[in-house]
């Protein structure tokens, strides 16, 4: 389904772009697959994608998913950190998709959630929500970390949440949920939690990022292909 396409989409790096593929997106969430108070509760979003300063949208992203390991996008971060158990699971993901059929090329980790929704896009519906079941309690976590915030972001979370059918009993989803959200203004905080290494597996850094130029790409627009420099760094 292309709707879990202009997700991964609403949660990649602002870019020009992707500014300009707002309307794209918009017409690619009304494909059927959500109900109109979904789709409603994106809008938001979608306006300030076509409407306010790039810098500002970059800098606020960078805020959420760079500098908040809570938020993080990886998603294995929230279960592995950065353990060797971490690796192991991501192997297990690539095989993943290459037996779907799906080449990950780019600089971004297996377990990001926006490639994990691409490859999602490419596979049966059935299929998808059982995938996206599987990460349920850290979509839940992080939908309920985004709206304590009363982020613009919080609703993709909360879509995803009601796709993969989650709940925040489960004792995983309230295991994530006890734990103190990062402060993004607290670099000290920061720089103890990020001063490790960060996990390095996967293609060639260099090599831009192609699943989300394709995103775009399948709904006729380009995208740059790689992040302005100071979103790089956390």
């Amino acid at each position: 389904m292309r709707t879990y396409r202009a997700l991964s989409a609403l949660l990649t790096y602002p870019t020009a772009d992707l500014q300009a593929a707002a309307p794209a997106i918009r017409d690619t969430l009304a494909e059927g697959l959500l109900p109109p108070a979904q789709i409603a509760a994106l809008e938001p979003l979608l306006r300030d994608l076509e409407t306010q300063d790039l810098y500002d949208l970059q800098e606020r992203f960078v805020l959420l998913f760079d500098r908040s390991r809570t938020l993080s996008l990886n998603l294995f971060e929230h279960v592995h950190g950065e353990s060797r158990d971490r690796g192991g699971a991501m192997v297990d993901l690539l095989e993943t998709y290459r037996a779907g059929g799906f080449d990950l090329q780019g600089p971004e980790l297996p377990d990001h959630l926006p490639v994990l929704l691409e490859f999602l896009s490419t596979r049966p519906q059935a299929e998808a929500r059982a995938i996206l079941a599987d990460a349920g309690h850290i979509l839940v976590a992080l939908a309920e970390r985004l709206n304590r915030r009363a982020s613009v972001y919080a609703p993709v979370l909360s879509v995803l949440v009601a796709l993969a059918q989650a709940t925040s009993e489960t004792e995983e989803a309230k295991a994530l949920l006890a734990e103190v959200d990062d402060n993004p203004e607290d670099l000290a905080a920061l720089d103890a939690v990020w001063e490790e290494a960060q996990v390095t597996f996967g293609p060639d850094p260099n090599a831009g990022c192609p699943v989300s130029r394709d995103i775009l790409a399948k709904m006729d627009m380009p995208l740059s292909p790689t992040r302005a420099p100071q979103a790089q760094a956390r």
